[in-house]
């Protein structure tokens, strides 16, 4: 490491608190400082270059300076960079609306903008909370998820989820929502449906794949039964593809898998394919039109962001979208989804390995089992990038995320240094 990385870490130290780390053994985690980025690759601050096999946090979709995209920035730039959306419009966030609408799920009409996946679950939980209340049903107030749920840190969104690590410490705060487990075969969500049915505002969950939970897939035809159950008991089906949305499963949103629509969509990592922070929330015209009247109704949602719909981050969005017509982007997964298959097919029945999951190009591979505090999955993802390769595990679980445009000899070598992490670690070869 030369000096002015080690300088740059040692300020970092100093002046930085990062997200879901324990500072206290910040510098003995060999961490990096990335200094620039091109395709599906990283490079740190001494010109050592890492495959980025976790997307820059399942964020990053086309690679790192693609061209299309750094120019609408720094065309946008060239006009405004920031406008507020209270009271006034910007066309980039305009356009941005009508290109969501256009690509989303049948029914969803009306875009509200933020600033994170937190923040687009939190305005989600809000409105669909607010319409029962201003349409006379003041009995929905309550909320379901699934079994290991995260939505997010803000706090109804801590509130919809259920992984302990992250959420008991601020019991206090929250407030309850009934969980569903999606692998006891319905037996849950059909109780909690028909004891709770008629008090349910929405029912809240990743389809498909719940990304924080340790990349679990959900059994086949499970999001269309609660779909099914949502309609029947008039609740609003909320969808929260902020890490499935954008081609990650195979699909542009995954509940297309499904055929199904939900009521509300929430998006964020993935929309400016990986450029600038800007989440959106999509509405049915049923959920939007229980908000207006007369002013002296109050019937306006009172909540907002002040980059909300920033021209910058919007400008990024409508960009990326058009790569995915552009480059084909959906239609050139099949090869790269078949060829992580079959690399992690290698690793199911390792003895080493407790499950391997996959859904496009989302895939977990747990190893155990092994206490929490062993962190065998950061020591597996630390071996990996003496291969050139960056992973960040939840847990005991190597996470596998990489940018859409990965190439098949980039496959290959993110797997070929996941399997020489867990030679290292776990079988101390």
């Amino acid at each position: 490491m030369n000096d002015r990385h080690r300088t740059l870490l040692e300020l970092d130290a100093r002046y930085v608190w990062h997200p879901f780390t324990q500072m206290a053994g910040w510098l003995d985690d060999r961490p990096l400082v990335i200094e620039s980025g091109e395709g599906a690759w990283v490079v740190d601050a001494d010109g050592r270059r890492y495959l980025d096999a976790i997307s820059s946090l399942w964020t990053n979709v086309h690679g790192h300076r693609r061209p299309e995209i750094d120019d609408a920035v720094r065309a946008q730039l060239g006009r405004i960079a920031h406008s507020t959306l209270l009271g006034l419009a910007n066309v980039p966030s305009i356009e941005l609306a009508k290109a969501l609408v256009e690509v989303a799920p049948p029914g969803l009409e009306h875009v509200f903008y933020s600033d994170s996946g937190s923040t687009a679950v939190e305005v989600a939980l809000k409105v669909t909370y607010q319409y029962w209340q201003q349409a006379g049903r003041t009995e929905k107030r309550e909320f379901a998820t699934l079994k290991e749920a995260y939505h997010g840190d803000t706090i109804g969104s801590v509130s919809l989820g259920g992984i302990d690590l992250f959420h008991k410490t601020y019991k206090a705060l929250l407030f309850d929502s009934y969980k569903v487990d999606p692998f006891d075969g319905g037996e849950s969500l059909e109780r909690i449906f028909e004891a709770h049915g008629e008090k349910l505002a929405a029912f809240v969950m990743e389809p498909l794949v719940q990304g924080a939970a340790g990349m679990l897939v959900h059994p086949d035809g499970f999001l269309k039964r609660v779909r099914a159950l949502c309609d029947a008991h008039d609740v609003f089906l909320v969808c929260d593809e902020v890490a499935t949305g954008f081609g990650r499963t195979g699909t542009l949103f995954a509940c297309e898998q499904e055929g199904v629509a939900p009521d509300v969509l929430c998006l964020a990592k993935g929309i400016t394919g990986g450029y600038l922070p800007l989440a959106a929330t999509l509405f049915t015209h049923r959920i939007y039109e229980g908000f207006l009247g007369d002013y002296g109704e109050f019937k306006t949602f009172f909540h907002g962001h002040t980059y909300t719909g920033n021209p910058l981050a919007c400008a990024a969005a409508l960009a990326s979208l058009r790569i995915f017509e552009t480059d084909g982007t959906l239609e050139r997964m099949g090869p790269k989804v078949e060829r992580l298959e079959a690399r992690l097919q290698a690793l199911r029945g390792h003895e080493k390995v407790v499950d391997v999951r996959q859904k496009g190009l989302m895939a977990g591979v747990e190893v155990g089992p092994y206490p929490p505090e062993a962190r065998m999955g950061h020591h597996v993802s630390m071996a990996a990038r003496d291969k050139g390769v960056i992973l960040r595990p939840l847990g005991n679980v190597i996470v596998l995320m990489p940018p859409l445009c990965i190439e098949l000899e980039e496959i290959d070598l993110m797997m070929d240094a996941v399997e020489y992490g867990i030679a290292t670690v776990l079988e101390g070869r």
